[in-house]
């Protein structure tokens, strides 16, 4: 069957999810992600690259905030669970306890030490490779330690009186490492290791996290290895604080909205999101029906990616009929957060080479069924 020939118009409709004053439309999924009935649902890498787009609105090292336009939401959401759950990280996985004299119970002090994210060299990160723990009981020979699976951390703190102390002083005024921090973890480089992290020694991403407080007498001794992960297996993990993405919102003004009802619509939206300017040739060349009102306020939607579709506009009876609410069904904003292990922008294409991974295991075992 030949493909339909359908208009633009119909097209953007098709792709619109319906904001309504109490309900939404147009949310029913097909049986195919971007096919409908009486059209060709046969795959096209053509026309799937001629509709993908990566637009990026931000790109920190801690946040990055895209745009993955021409996707179905299945391929989004198999994103942002990668994200969260797959990408592999490093993390705190065994610590071996030489003195623990604090009022932290050991189990509890080595979940503190699991969820503290650590950062390095990306040169040293992509140089580490899996550790396979050894099982005897079910089976599983494992491996030993080496540089390649393995880091060494050493977390060494004495609590101590500082010589003549403030009679009512703070701890902190009366002891030595009365708090311990982060920053007091050490790595111990192993083998080649050295060599792989020379740009950034692998060290805790915040150094003023609290790990534990300590009064004369006190310490900690602990030798800890940190191995790759990922966070189906452990939220300490996770590479990423928050992966979110919402749908594009869409707002269409039918009819003009002018002087002290397009500043009234104006509040309806966060900042940003609506402008109210003067009717000049340059808007009645964009709008026609604005020809009639020329020297006068009109409301016009200036970005519409900072709305947060509250609805609130639809309230007003006088905007009945004027303003329409939608959004994209096919334009995914994402959030991403980064721990500090890596640059939120490398995070996603992590992803994308996880999700490439899943096809081709897939793709084998179909071969293998076939066979």
């Amino acid at each position: 069957m030949a493909p339909a020939q359908l208009s633009q118009a119909e097209l953007d409709r098709r792709k619109t999810v319906g904001i309504n004053p109490e309900t939404v439309t147009n949310i029913t999924s097909t049986d195919f992600p971007g096919h409908h009935p009486g059209e060709d649902a046969a795959w096209s890498i053509d026309r799937f690259s001629k509709g993908l787009e990566v637009k990026f609105h931000k790109n920190s090292y801690d946040e990055a905030t895209f745009s993955l336009i021409g996707i179905d939401a299945s391929v989004a959401n198999a994103f942002r669970r990668i994200l969260i759950a797959e990408v592999p990280t490093l993390a705190i996985e065994t610590c071996y306890f030489n003195n623990n004299t604090s009022v932290i119970a050991d189990e509890v002090l080595a979940h503190r030490l699991g969820l503290i994210p650590l950062k390095g060299s990306l040169r040293g990160l992509d140089y580490l490779k899996w550790y396979v723990r050894p099982d005897p009981e079910n089976g599983i020979e494992g491996m030993d330690p080496s540089d390649y699976n393995t880091v060494v951390l050493n977390l060494y703190v004495k609590c101590e009186w500082k010589p003549n102390p403030p009679e009512n002083g703070e701890p902190e005024e009366k002891y030595n490492h009365s708090n311990v921090y982060a920053r007091d973890i050490k790595w111990e480089p192993m083998g080649r290791q050295k060599e792989e992290f020379e740009d950034l020694e692998i060290q805790p991403v915040n150094p003023d996290i609290l790990i534990a407080k300590l009064r004369p007498g006190q310490e900690i001794d602990i030798v800890m290895h940190a191995n790759l992960g990922k966070g189906g297996d452990h939220a300490k993990f996770s590479p990423v604080g928050t992966a979110t993405y919402r749908l594009l919102p869409k707002i269409e003004i039918l009819k003009p909205i002018l002087n002290q009802d397009a500043l009234e619509f104006q509040k309806c939206f966060p900042a940003g999101v609506i402008d109210v300017e003067y009717v000049d040739a340059k808007a009645v060349t964009e709008n026609e029906r604005l020809r009639p009102h020329e020297g006068e306020q009109y409301a016009k939607v200036k970005d519409p990616m900072k709305d947060t579709v509250s609805r609130e506009c639809l309230r007003h009876d006088k905007f009945k009929g004027k303003v329409k609410l939608g959004r994209v069904q096919d334009h995914f904003i994402f959030q991403v957060e980064s721990t500090g292990q890596f640059p939120s922008d490398r995070l996603f294409l992590e992803s994308v080479k996880v999700l490439k991974y899943k096809a081709q295991t897939l793709l084998r075992a179909l071969d293998n069924i076939d066979s």
